[in-house]
């Protein structure tokens, strides 16, 4: 079984020792309080926290945030898949989102493409089981699970946790993971050496000779930066509800707080692309 070299952890996740799952949202409101001081200073101009770590056979993208909703909106707003899809959506390489019923349940299928100007024609399908797993005022837990991928990936996960932080703010994670093959990893490994050398992550592992920040590149930096857009969607998705396109906008808005990692296009264009995919 391969094994990924040097996984990027925070010392507070690490040190939580409690079970996998507990009882409503009792783990993740002890997270909470653990992360509290963290969340305060974080370096991502809000309070917000972004993890890359290792799984057996591939890489996981943590995001830890409070968001400016209480429960109630949460519970509503990402508890049915036609709002994931609504969500997911807002992702610059997601075109086309379905729901349908399948024998495990609700099924949400993305139609991805490897870059944002690719028509859909040309996109590959990601069919994710939609499985809601708590729905109350104290905790929401969303799980998306896609078991095959293209080019050697598998294993997709998408999580949703969140409670309440108080009466008008919620404590919400999301994880997203995938797993790939020994063929897939090398062509990955290939990509990140020649046209995707240049693109980074969040993690901060060091400083440049200048005395700026040296993110951590690689398989990270690309599992961070998806996790990161994900949960951007999420975000506008809730906090942008007059219209789609409200929402586009705070999703482009917020991307660009961080161009180093997650600029690709202008605005116009952007909403431009959008527009023509909510027509699919």
């Amino acid at each position: 079984m391969r094994r990924w070299p040097g996984a990027i952890v925070a010392c507070a996740v690490c040190a939580l020792a409690l079970p996998v799952r507990a009882s409503d949202g009792a783990r993740l409101s002890t997270l909470l309080g653990l992360m509290r001081a963290e969340l305060a200073g974080s370096s991502l101009k809000r309070p917000m926290l972004l993890k890359s770590s290792e799984t057996s056979d591939g890489l996981k993208g943590d995001v830890y945030a409070i968001v400016d909703q209480p429960m109630g909106a949460l519970v509503t707003l990402l508890g049915t898949p036609t709002q994931w899809c609504e969500t997911m959506l807002l992702h610059i390489n997601n075109r086309k989102c379905t729901v349908a019923s399948g024998p495990s349940g609700a099924e949400i299928t993305l139609s991805v493409v490897r870059k944002y100007d690719q028509p859909v024609e040309n996109a590959f399908q990601l069919p994710f089981v939609f499985n809601l797993i708590d729905k109350t005022a104290q905790h929401l837990e969303v799980r998306l699970a896609a078991n095959s991928g293209p080019l050697g990936t598998s294993n997709y996960r998408i999580v949703v946790e969140a409670v309440p932080a108080d009466a008008s703010h919620s404590f919400l994670h999301f994880s997203y993971s995938y797993e790939e093959n020994f063929l897939a990893h090398t062509a990955m490994q290939a990509y990140l050496a020649t046209f995707g050398r240049s693109k980074v992550g969040f993690t901060v592992i060091g400083q440049t000779p200048e005395g700026t920040p040296e993110y951590v590149g690689g398989t990270h930096g690309l599992v961070e930066r998806n996790a990161m857009r994900y949960f951007l969607a999420l975000d506008a998705h809730v906090n942008a509800t007059k219209d789609p396109e409200s929402a586009r906008n705070a999703w482009f808005s917020d991307t660009e707080k961080y161009p180093r990692q997650l600029h690709e296009i202008d605005r116009a264009t952007y909403l431009e692309l959008k527009a023509n995919d909510a027509q699919h």
